[in-house]
């Protein structure tokens, strides 16, 4: 697939099928279950009605890493095969994966305002989160640096998978060092669920339309920057002719 998938033609006209059936359905089930979380579902029992910006905050958290995740496999890929589309994936997850960052850190002030009482503590979590998104802002201008310059992007790939060590160290930073935010309470790998379902089945609803949508932006990024590109190449091509 990744093979067939290596020729931008071939890509753009998978991409351009795909968008709308991600694009939609993921706005439909993320707006949704997060106005039923925010709106209509039941309070929080030790939280009260402060815990309801979860439907918000948990999955800007996880698309914030998982952008980064993403950004380290395409700079991993570009290193090691020099996919064509490597770099195009790396700059299309930054801008996506900056926002739900930042929308992470500022939804995770608003709740912590209430159930802290501070905006901000300079804990494992809180600070290992607002490192991402400074390696966010590096990734892009390093990248626009290096495009411009017409560079392979090869620097901009190592910075990518040099960044992903800050992953783990948001994952596991609430168990590593004494924190105010609390510890996980959904983890794939210790198959917990440590949540009502009242709360829990939205918040997951809300979470996998939420990363619908987001792949929905990503592709559309991908194919505008592939536009592009084929746009200054003909000019290219004009001006010496």
């Amino acid at each position: 697939m990744h093979v067939y998938l290596a020729n931008p033609a071939r890509f753009l006209r998978v991409a351009r099928r795909l968008t709308p059936w991600l694009f939609w359905p993921g706005l439909v089930l993320a707006f949704g279950a997060a106005f039923y979380g925010l709106l209509l579902g039941p309070a929080e029992q030790y939280q009260g009605d402060a815990a309801r910006i979860i439907y918000l905050h948990v999955p800007a958290a996880w698309l914030g890493v998982g952008a980064w995740i993403g950004i380290a496999v395409a700079s991993f890929i570009q290193l090691v095969w020099r996919h064509p589309l490597s770099a195009v994936t790396g700059r299309a997850l930054a801008l996506p994966g900056a926002v739900f960052s930042a929308i992470c850190l500022a939804t995770g002030s608003l709740w912590g305002r209430p159930t802290w009482g501070t905006y901000w503590q300079w804990d494992g979590r809180m600070t290992s989160m607002l490192v991402l998104l400074f390696l966010y802002f590096g990734y892009m201008a390093l990248s626009s640096s290096e495009k411009e310059k017409g560079g392979e992007g090869r620097l901009t790939a190592i910075f990518g998978l040099a960044g992903a060590i800050n992953i783990p160290i948001i994952r596991y930073s609430v168990d590593w060092w004494e924190s105010l935010h609390q510890k996980a309470s959904i983890s794939i790998l210790q198959g917990r669920f440590a949540m009502d379902m009242g709360i829990g089945g939205p918040l997951l609803i809300a979470a996998f339309g939420f990363t619908l949508l987001f792949a929905a932006i990503v592709l559309m990024r991908m194919r505008g920057e592939l536009a592009r590109n084929k746009v200054e190449a003909r000019m290219r091509r004009m001006a010496t002719t």
